[in-house]
């Protein structure tokens, strides 16, 4: 095949002056539970439950040391649960209106205060959590907690709010079905019906509850969490939450002013200076100050849940504000339209996006053998011009485990698309608790379906579970394979917030040697990295039953930018230390012999 020439002015480049971050995410309450009943839809008492404590100096420090900068505690904010805590001036909610018996994290009851079960003691949750966020400081983590601005629980009731501070819905005009002031939308005269129970559903399944037979009472009814405008959703939708009115009208007019043409361009304290003069609607005001309530308290940023359902004008009002109080905080938004992304990182002042619709899907079907490796080097290319805020990842709460029978039925599948997740950007990295060894997501926890660790329900997660090893936090009860799989992450995590390479530039090789080198394929992939001070070669081999050797080209236009000179140069895989080619290069063009067992990467150094 003819040789492709490639001009060295079109090469395609990203750079960051800052070392690459890794996210620990963590399912708080299902962290430290060494329960292994599992019962589905069992109570806390049968299954039991994870607490802030659980999170030990010694557990905080094992994270650490997974090469871990961040972590993500989901659950935090008080939702509703299915459990009776009127002792301590909480009130009970009603089972129509929460998903599972846990119930779910993004139906948030109280923005001011923490989930009860994750307390040892009630009474003094916020101080247990306060007592989390210093540990986790201690241990040189940060700390990040999810804020749901999208729709909160359709009984939301602060009991511990600040004073001066008033309730969503509080002050609602519920006579109407919009105003721009008003925290909901409403359906005058109209009350609200739970949703027809189809497929032999009902909440929390056979088990009884005393509010169980009663009838969850809201009138005038609200508009449902998804956007459903019907007094009586249908169980798909998002029935246990109501979606927050940011002053747009149920035409789309937006009662409030847009950002100036060009405003894009302008850092954050140009953006909070933009709306220092301005009218919001009470609903920006409300979060803005849940935000700044929870960085007094310590938290380093927030993971936003469906962020591109809220108006990004919003987001410039909201994260200016956060950035003028703390300029690092770390702020992360779930926002699946490829179309919006620039507008919510330029616009709405985001640190970062996830990079699911593009990246993970595709790397998704190549691990599940329907995808080809050729399809990953376009998306990199795509992006390159926000790269840097686009997190990658390959699970989370609401995706499938790696090992399920859904996704890729094997945690070691995972090898080489964590590699090329983690390494082929500047931005974050982040990883899911228990994927670290293995977890494949089985159990049937109550609400929802196996192969993503409920979210909704009080469960244990036998993977993870091996490692916490009753609460020793030593992976003293992890098979050898868990093990092994274990100490695959922590190399590769702590190499990539070690290297200036990996927050430094990027090149695709891969379509070069997929038309120059015999032997290379679709399953394979292969880029260069480098900073000043590091040159690195990545190859990685998605197949899990055939070993591929090849001549693997550097193209001469590298070789000139990195001014390497013809003759013999050494590398040495940094994964594991054991792979050491030699990097031939003649005539300015640059030759390395690879051999790849199946699942196999390598990160060589030269």
């Amino acid at each position: 095949m003819q040789k492709k020439k490639v001009d060295k002015k079109t090469i395609k480049t990203f750079k960051s002056d800052k070392k690459k971050e890794v996210v620990y995410h963590v399912f708080t309450r299902l962290f430290g539970n060494t329960n292994t009943t599992n019962k589905p839809w069992g109570t806390v008492e049968e299954n039991g439950v994870g607490k802030f404590n659980d999170f030990t100096s010694k557990a905080l420090k094992e994270i650490k040391d997974l090469g871990v900068t961040h972590i993500w505690y989901t659950g935090v904010p008080h939702h509703g649960v299915i459990r009776d805590y009127q002792e301590y001036g909480i009130s009970n909610d009603h089972p129509d209106i929460v998903k599972g018996r846990a119930g779910s994290p993004y139906a948030v009851k109280d923005y001011y205060n923490v989930n009860p079960d994750l307390a040892v003691n009630v009474e003094n949750r916020l101080e247990e959590f306060q007592a989390l966020i210093k540990r986790t400081h201690d241990a040189d983590l940060k700390v990040i907690i999810d804020i749901v601005p999208n729709h909160v629980a359709r009984n939301y009731k602060s009991i511990t709010k600040p004073e001066g501070i008033r309730d969503f819905g509080e002050d609602d005009d519920k006579t109407v079905v919009y105003h721009e002031n008003n925290n909901f939308y409403y359906n005058p005269e109209e009350s609200f019906k739970v949703p027809v129970w189809q497929h032999n559903y009902t909440p929390l399944g056979n088990s009884e509850n005393p509010l169980k037979e009663g009838r969850f009472i809201e009138k005038p009814a609200k508009w449902t969490g998804n956007g459903s405008r019907l007094s009586q959703p249908h169980m798909n939708d998002w029935y246990e939450t109501v979606k927050v009115n940011y002053g747009v009208s149920p035409e789309g007019k937006k009662d409030f002013d847009e950002l100036p043409e060009g405003f894009e361009n302008e850092d954050y304290q140009k953006h909070f200076d933009f709306w220092k003069d301005k009218i919001v609607p009470n609903s920006w005001i409300k979060f803005r100050d849940i935000a700044l309530y929870w960085l007094d308290m310590g938290v380093d940023g927030f993971r936003y849940d469906m962020a591109e359902m809220v108006p990004v004008e919003f987001w410039s009002f909201m994260n200016s504000s956060i950035k003028m109080k703390n300029p690092d905080a770390f702020l992360l938004a779930e926002v699946y339209n490829p179309s919006l992304y620039s507008d919510y990182i330029k616009k709405g002042k985001m640190d970062y996006l996830y990079d699911k619709v593009q990246l993970y899907d595709t790397i998704k079907s190549v691990m599940q053998g329907h995808g080809k490796t050729d399809y990953i080097p376009p998306i990199l290319d795509e992006l390159k011009d926000i790269e840097h805020h686009m997190l990658h990842f390959l699970e989370n709460h609401d995706e499938q485990r790696l090992a399920s029978p859904d996704f890729a039925g094997k945690a070691e599948k995972g090898k080489p698309a964590m590699v090329v997740s983690t390494t082929s950007s500047t931005a974050p990295t982040m990883i899911y608790f228990g994927q670290e060894v293995g977890e494949d997501g089985s159990e049937h926890a109550g609400f929802g379906s196996p192969t993503r660790t409920s979210i909704f329900d009080y469960i244990g997660v036998p993977a993870h579970q091996r490692w916490v090893n009753n609460k020793k936090f030593d992976g003293g009860q992890l098979t050898d394979e868990e093990k092994e799989l274990r100490d695959f992450y922590k190399r590769l995590l702590n190499f990539s917030i070690n290297s200036s390479a990996l927050a430094g530039y990027y090149q695709d090789i891969h379509i070069h040697n997929i038309q120059n080198t015999e032997w290379y394929n679709d399953k394979v992939l292969s880029f260069v990295r480098w900073s000043n001070d590091e040159k690195l070669i990545i190859v990685s081999n998605f197949n899990a039953e055939n070993t591929y050797g090849f001549e693997l080209k550097i193209p001469d236009y590298i070789i000139s930018i990195w001014e390497f000179t013809d003759g013999n140069h050494q590398t040495k895989d940094q994964l594991y230390h054991q792979y050491s080619p030699v990097l031939k290069i003649e005539n300015g063009n640059g030759v390395i012999r690879i051999d790849l067992n199946p699942l196999e990467s390598f990160i060589l150094k030269i």
